[in-house]
């Protein structure tokens, strides 16, 4: 019954849900759940409140789909519906505090030995794991394309605020990819030293 999904074209799907149709309706939540819980994810760091911001953020979906007017990508607006609500829970959570000062990186990691060693998640714990302001900042502009001016709407705050945390989360982010390329040196010189005894 899932694998239906595939073969069920956008509009119908929209037009399934404008109607109220429960297997309209849950075929959607199927097929754009993963990866909006993933979305979530990056906002919202404990997955149990990620998952209640996810059915909000559904409901939400479901009630306004007629404000859908088939112009841009459907999952373009899920998306955003998806991160304004995971904005709201920061927001009511008072956990989107700013952060201010922090030392420069004063180089640039080594990509290259960090390529073959660096998956996705790791970068998505990374990105987790930067303090909460330079996070949503970071997401929203690096990953989900909001420009400093929308991002300065939706948080309430000035362009340069945002363009600074934005580099504030870079700088934190190069630190970290320095050190883990130091770990991955560290290692690799290790096993190289083992093979050769």
């Amino acid at each position: 019954m899932g694998l239906q999904i595939y073969h069920v074209a956008d509009n119908q799907l929209i037009e399934g849900c404008k109607r109220r149709d429960q297997h309209a309706q849950r075929f959607l939540y199927e097929h754009f759940s993963g990866k909006m819980f993933a979305l979530c994810c990056r906002y919202v760091k404990d997955k149990m409140e990620a998952e209640d911001v996810l059915i909000t953020a559904f409901t939400k979906i479901f009630e306004r789909i007629d404000q859908f007017k088939n112009e841009g990508s459907f999952e373009g607006w899920i998306r955003r519906i998806v991160v304004n609500e995971s904005l709201t829970y920061l927001r009511k959570n008072k956990s989107m505090y700013l952060e201010t000062d922090i030392e420069a990186a004063d180089r640039e990691p080594d990509y290259e030995a960090l390529d073959s060693q660096l998956q996705a998640d790791d970068l998505l714990k990374l990105i987790a794991d930067l303090p909460a302001g330079y996070r949503i900042v970071f997401n929203m502009y690096s990953i989900d394309g909001y420009s400093h001016k929308e991002i300065a709407d939706q948080l309430g705050i000035t362009e340069s605020t945002s363009k600074s945390q934005l580099s504030r989360a870079r700088v934190v982010l190069q630190k970290a990819l320095m050190e883990m390329e130091t770990d991955v040196k560290t290692k690799r010189h290790e096993q190289q030293s083992g093979q050769a005894i």
